[in-house]
């Protein structure tokens, strides 16, 4: 479906925004991936990507600096010509209570997890406009809908990620680009590992009662969102019986946000 294309996608070794890079070249999209990671795991995902018949650039762009996304942008337009699908995926949490939330914490999730989307698709647009094709697709998180304690940063930037969403699909409602968010609740990433391994360590639990004891307290379904799912999803946004899905803020959440 997607031969021929381009796709970039930040914080791509790993998680949900590897998932995501699988999936769209299994489709036959180039694929611009991002993110941190030794030069034998970076090698490793080429090679993979590669296998499924299409091209991989590696940028290793730090999302919390303008001037480095810039330069990834440019250096996926040198490459490939323009940026088809561009998903903002890269993202970092910090979990304290407001009052002793870090102010450089704060300023970190807010770069990372909202301020880099909007270069991201500052830097893109003009070429998808002028090709009068493409797809925007913003992973926010179902945080992006709800809110939970100790989480101000994250839930404020993926609250503001889903804003920044309906706004790009207003400003190009009548063009062939398209935005919409993606809304994950709990997805076994290394990110929620870290937040069960903290907990079953701080409540003396085992990794399988601390992993139950999170998905119970969110999670109607008490099963991961995977990876997988989410790629899937994103291969839809990007077919033709999508293209009229603009400004939508898509939970895949297992029933968290239905409660």
């Amino acid at each position: 479906m997607l031969k021929g294309k381009t796709a970039l996608v930040t914080g791509s070794t790993s998680g949900i925004g590897l998932g995501i890079a699988r999936a769209l070249a299994a489709e036959g999209a180039n694929v611009v991936f991002n993110g941190f990671g030794d030069a034998s795991l970076i090698a490793g995902i080429a090679r993979e990507l590669r296998e499924r018949g299409v091209q991989a650039l590696y940028h290793g762009a730090d999302m919390s600096k303008p001037a480095d996304i810039e330069d990834m942008i440019r250096a996926a337009e040198s490459a490939f010509g323009r940026i088809d699908v561009l998903v903002n995926n890269a993202g970092i949490q910090h979990v304290a209570p407001i009052e002793e939330f870090p102010v450089e914490r704060w300023d970190a999730v807010l770069a990372i997890n909202l301020s880099a989307a909007f270069h991201t698709i500052r830097l893109a647009l003009p070429k998808m406009k002028a090709a009068n094709w493409g797809r925007i697709i913003n992973v926010a998180s179902v945080h992006g809908l709800v809110a939970s304690v100790h989480k101000a940063a994250y839930v404020a930037a993926k609250h503001g990620l889903v804003g920044l969403t309906k706004v790009v699909a207003l400003e190009t409602a009548q063009t062939g680009v398209t935005c919409n968010a993606i809304c994950p609740g709990w997805v076994l990433t290394p990110l929620v590992q870290k937040q069960i391994d903290e907990r079953a360590a701080r409540e003396g639990l085992s990794a399988d009662a601390a992993r139950r004891a999170l998905l119970g307290e969110k999670q109607p379904s008490l099963s991961f969102v995977t990876p997988q799912q989410i790629g899937a999803l994103v291969v839809f946004l990007c077919s033709e019986a999508a293209a009229q899905v603009r400004g939508a803020a898509w939970n895949i959440d297992g029933g968290w946000y239905a409660q």
